[in-house]
């Protein structure tokens, strides 16, 4: 984006992940990541598992509960993006094969329309293996699953049944 003369700021909000430690080391790798890139961000540090796992009660089916995680870390996005009198927003799910695009993208485009704010979608996943690269040789963490406790039972149950 920055090639492409698009001022950059990062947004850091991740109230999905659990356990806690793993929260603690996206952030840090984030952190790391923003300081040796000179990337600006806004954080908003909060473990909010309670709150996720309470929103997401009882939609624990894979499309579902995905659906309302992108929800709530795009509103406040959004959210973020209008109160600072950016451009627009995107997200970084845009990066990730894992993740539903076609999805990300209507509820993305949803809270624009919500919100008076632009969205800009571009399939980041074209980049995918370039940034598996830069990860490994800035030493990054790389997580194992998209972070929530319902995608670390799934990691460990897939392996448990395969053995």
């Amino acid at each position: 984006m920055q090639e492409k003369g698009i001022e950059v700021f990062g947004f850091w909000y991740n109230p999905n992940i659990h356990p806690f430690e793993e929260y603690r080391r996206r952030l840090e790798a984030v952190r790391t990541y923003a300081e040796k890139t000179h990337l600006r961000m806004i954080w908003r540090d909060r473990y909010e598992l309670e709150e996720f796992l309470q929103g997401v009660a009882f939609r624990e089916a894979i499309g579902i509960r995905c659906r309302f995680c992108y929800f709530k870390r795009l509103k406040a996005t959004a959210q973020v993006a209008k109160h600072g009198k950016f451009d627009g927003f995107t997200t970084t799910l845009l990066y990730s094969k894992f993740q539903n695009h076609d999805v990300i993208k209507e509820i993305a485009q949803s809270l624009a329309q919500d919100q008076g704010i632009k969205f800009y979608y571009e399939d980041f996943r074209l980049g995918w293996k370039e940034g598996i690269e830069i990860s490994k040789k800035l030493g990054m963490y790389r997580q194992q699953y998209c972070g929530c406790i319902y995608s670390e039972r799934d990691r460990y149950y897939k392996k448990l049944v395969e053995e």
